[in-house]
This record gives C-alpha cells, sequence and structure tokens, in this order.
C-alpha cells in the first residue's frame, strides 16, 4: 500500500452516497476531493445486486492504490411504509375533507380512500394520532379507527397532492415491527459477503432493534443506528449504548417532527454520541441545491459548519452525489467547509464545551483526557494510540485534541472502520508489535512515512500493556527520530524500558 501524503485529511469526516451510474474513476475523483467513505443505499438496488459487489471492489483497489482507508457504509432500506396506488391519480386533497384508509388492496385509490398495505399500522394507531403522507407534504388527523374491518378514518390538516405509492408516516404510533425487512436481511447477508465495515439500520425504534441486526452482522461490521422516528429519540440513551455509532437521519426525522424540532434534536443526538463515546453521522439535504446547482446556498454552508462546530464525526452527502450534478463539487465543498471551521480558534472551545462534567473515570478515559491535556500542554501534533478493537482510538478521539490521531492496529477491518471517527487516520500495521519498544518503533516509523511528524518532534503515545489483554493504561511522550527500523529505538534507555521489562515480568509471573 502505497502512502498518500499529499490529500489534506480533515478531522471531521465526508460520506457520500455513491448512485447507480457511479463509476471507479467517479470514486477516485471523490477521494481527491475530500472523500473519507462511502455509502451505498440498498433502497435502491435489487436482490444480490451485482452494482454493490462491483462498487465495493472499486473502493478496495482504490484504498490501496492511494494508501488511505476508505471505509464502506451500506445502508439498509428498512420498513418503509407506503400507501397503494391511484386510479386516476395524482389527486389534491383539500383541508378538512375526509380521507380512509382501508385494506382493500385490489381496489384503486381515489379521491377519498386509498389502500394501506400495512396492518401493523391499524392494530397500533390511536384517535387523535397524526398520518402524514408524502414526506410530510399532506397531513391528516385519526377521527375513529375501526380493527376488526381494518379501516382508518381522517380529516385533512395540511393539503396537498396524493399519488401512487407515496410515503406515509406516523409520528405518534410505536408500531410493532422488526426494523429488518425480508429484504433488509437478503441485502444484509449478501452485503456481509463482501466485508463493508459499516451496516446502517433505518427506522430504529428501541436498543432491541439494533440487537437484532447486530445478531445477524456477529461482528463481522460495525452497527449504525439511524436516528429518524421520535420514538428512537425517547429511547436515545439506551440505542446510543447499544450501537457502534448513530446517523441523525434528518430526513424523515424531519417529517415526523416539526421543523423546528430538528436542530435541539441533531445537537442533542451529538452531545450524547460523543459523551458515550460513540461516533456520530449528520445526513440529509446539507448541500441539498447542488443536485442541480454548482454553488451551494450559504444558509446550506452554514449548516454544515454548524454541524461541525457541534462536534460532529462525520457528515453526509445523499442525492447530491448519488444522482446530483455536481458530485465531485459538492464533496470539495464540504471537505473546504469542513477545513475553514476546523482552522477557526474558536472551533476546539467548541467542541471542547460539549464535554460532560468528568465523575467516576475509569483508567481508560483518564489516560485518553491526560493524552489531550499533554497535547496542549507540549504542541503536539499528533497522538499515536495502538488499538486492536478501535476502541481505545474512539476515546481518544472522544476528546477532540488539537492534534490528528494516527490510529495504528492489526486489525485491517478496525483501520477500515475507523475512517468514520473524528480526527484519526488509521494505519494497518502488517505485523502485530512484539513489545513496548517494538509499538514505539512502529510509531516512529508511522508518523514518519505520513509526513506528519519530523525528527525532534514529540508525539503521545496511548496503549494498553500488556498488548491484547489490556484497554488503555498507559501514556508515553515518544521523540520522532525519522529513522526506518528498529536499531535508533533500542540505542535509546529511557522510562520505556521500564515499562517493557514490567510488561515481560508481568507475563512471566502469569
Amino acid at each position: 500500500m502505497t502512502v498518500d501524503c499529499q490529500r489534506t485529511h480533515t478531522m471531521s469526516k465526508v460520506l457520500a452516497t455513491l448512485g447507480p451510474n457511479t463509476t471507479k474513476e467517479d470514486i477516485r475523483a471523490y477521494f481527491d476531493a475530500g472523500l473519507d467513505l462511502v455509502r451505498i443505499n440498498c433502497s435502491h438496488l435489487r436482490d444480490k445486486d451485482a452494482k454493490m459487489a462491483e462498487l465495493i471492489t472499486a473502493i478496495r483497489q482504490i484504498s490501496d492504490e492511494v494508501g488511505v482507508h476508505i471505509g464502506i457504509l451500506v445502508d439498509l432500506q428498512g420498513p418503509k411504509i407506503r400507501c397503494g396506488s391511484f386510479a386516476n391519480g395524482p389527486y389534491v386533497l383539500e383541508r378538512e375533507q375526509s380521507f380512509t384508509f382501508d385494506m382493500d388492496l385490489d381496489t384503486p385509490g381515489d379521491r377519498t380512500r386509498v389502500g394501506l398495505p400495512h396492518p401493523e399500522i391499524f392494530k397500533a394507531i390511536e384517535v387523535g394520532h397524526n398520518i402524514l403522507v408524502n414526506d410530510g407534504a399532506i397531513a391528516m388527523r385519526v377521527d375513529a379507527v375501526d380493527r376488526e374491518n381494518l379501516v382508518i378514518e381522517t380529516t385533512v390538516t395540511q393539503e396537498g397532492e396524493i399519488n401512487n405509492r407515496k410515503g406515509v408516516n406516523v409520528p405518534d404510533t410505536i408500531l410493532q415491527l422488526s426494523a429488518m425487512t425480508a429484504k433488509d436481511r437478503r441485502d444484509l447477508a449478501f452485503a456481509l459477503e463482501h466485508s463493508p465495515d459499516w451496516i446502517a439500520l433505518s427506522f430504529v425504534q428501541t436498543a432491541s432493534d439494533v440487537q437484532e441486526c447486530q445478531a445477524m452482522v456477529q461482528g463481522r461490521a460495525r452497527v449504525m443506528a439511524k436516528i429518524e422516528k421520535p420514538q428512537a429519540l425517547e429511547n436515545l440513551v439506551e440505542i446510543v449504548e447499544t450501537a457502534d455509532g448513530i446517523m441523525v437521519a434528518r430526513g424523515d426525522l424531519g417529517v415526523e417532527l416539526s421543523l423546528s424540532q430538528v436542530p435541539a434534536a441533531q445537537k442533542r443526538c451529538i452531545k450524547l454520541a460523543r459523551s458515550h463515546g460513540k461516533p456520530v453521522v449528520v445526513a440529509t439535504q446539507m448541500l441539498e441545491s447542488m443536485i442541480s446547482r454548482p454553488v451551494p446556498t450559504r444558509a446550506e454552508v452554514n449548516d454544515v459548519a454548524c454541524a461541525v462546530f457541534d462536534g460532529a464525526d462525520c457528515l453526509m452527502l445523499s442525492a447530491e452525489t448519488a444522482i446530483g450534478q455536481f458530485p465531485t463539487r459538492a464533496i470539495a465543498t464540504m471537505a473546504g467547509t469542513i477545513s475553514e471551521v476546523q482552522a477557526d480558534p474558536l472551533y476546539l472551545k467548541s467542541v471542547h464545551a460539549t464535554s460532560l462534567a468528568r465523575t467516576h473515570l475509569v483508567t481508560p478515559d483518564a489516560i485518553a483526557a491526560a493524552a489531550c491535556l499533554t497535547v496542549k500542554a507540549l504542541s503536539a501534533s499528533v497522538v499515536v494510540v495502538y488499538t486492536r478493537t478501535g476502541g481505545a482510538a474512539v476515546r481518544m478521539s472522544r476528546e477532540r485534541p488539537d492534534a490528528l490521531i494516527v490510529a495504528m492496529t492489526p486489525s485491517l477491518q478496525t483501520a477500515r472502520a475507523l475512517s468514520l471517527v473524528w480526527g484519526v487516520r488509521a494505519v494497518h500495521i502488517k505485523e502485530d508489535a512484539a513489545s513496548f519498544m517494538d509499538m514505539c518503533a512502529k510509531a516512529d516509523n508511522t508518523v514518519t512515512g505520513l509526513s506528519v511528524a519530523q525528527p525532534g518532534d514529540q508525539v503521545v503515545v496511548i496503549a494498553g500493556v500488556p498488548f491484547g489483554a489490556q484497554a488503555i493504561n498507559l501514556m508515553h511522550v515518544l521523540e520522532v527520530t525519522g529513522t526506518v527500523g528498529r536499531q535508533a529505538m533500542e540505542s535509546r534507555r529511557s522510562n520505556e524500558d521500564m515499562v517493557s521489562e514490567l510488561a515481560d515480568r508481568h507475563g512471566d509471573e502469569e
């Protein structure tokens, strides 16, 4: 793997959705523009779609060519609820008119009724609940529910146009519905054959939805919970604790909540995810106008900047890159905006302001916090984290140090997954560290090879000793020699020798 030293790496990452016509050449251009990882949307793929395999293969090839791990997120469609078809639609529904949903799926709909092929809604919805159609363009209030005959009577409270197979949302209703459909299970099984790094689970309502997906994934990828329903916000703590990361999916969230509630919900999600040490993605309509225009609106750029100031790990582009006319420019715009924010003197103050009070810290948290302070005291530009599972890198990222986090890991799967995490540049080391001294030598070689530190620079190193058996329990300040190889490290005698000897002695006693 050759090492790319020219590309600017932003702390908050850029996630772009690939489209049906995306090519390998496109992905390479996206990377050069600032892409960190890609999203493959299963909503637009057929069962065992060869396009998914083609895209994943292309991404892995480009990663090898550029020497940077480009992460892959596969986004499951989830239980999208849609109404039936109409005979001569579309129809414009007027405010205060009556409208009925029923289970007569063989009869096309008209201006007064339509079939709704989701019996779970008829079982759970209550009088007074709201039904939203066509991404919230139409709103209805439930007046009566006939559970025996499966009929829902409503009054239209917001007029709008209805047509075939439009999406239906029931924001007030908790549905006894699995977050994974039969299609999701097929898509997930096929995706896992090609080793994605993240699986995004749509329409999560409770932590048990996440656990259901994790049981099928069995550790072969990280599971991200998409927060897009009011019920998910009600159970947010449990969901964040269970999932490996979360996505603030503002599209459906903005339908099921009032639009004015979305900004506060976004900030709450970011703060809670950070406090639990879980990466958080902010998604949907970030640069929406760039689907058809080469320049975003000022409000869109401000939206991106605000998410970065709030401390989001990653920002996502959807239709802008999947079907937009200016995908590369959209990525460059997002990456450029992130870079400008990070250069602002108020940036680190802003992200640190979201930190929770530090009480009852466990040792790994205390070491990560101390490393952040040490970076500031020494003006170090790099923190090197030795990690197998990625947990140490995520802990360090949570502290938002004013330094690049270089995560050295013997696990290729971990290196790829860390592409989503704030401030982390992951490096897959082919051979595991044999000792503390060896780890320091590898750290020296790695930061030199990445051109992120020069001889004489001080970098902060954190790890767990003995390797593979402990969480973070050690911090060390390493002076970069710039010498490739182990001899220079072994010629110096300092506190790392004592640590190595203690670790070896501990291993002998066991």
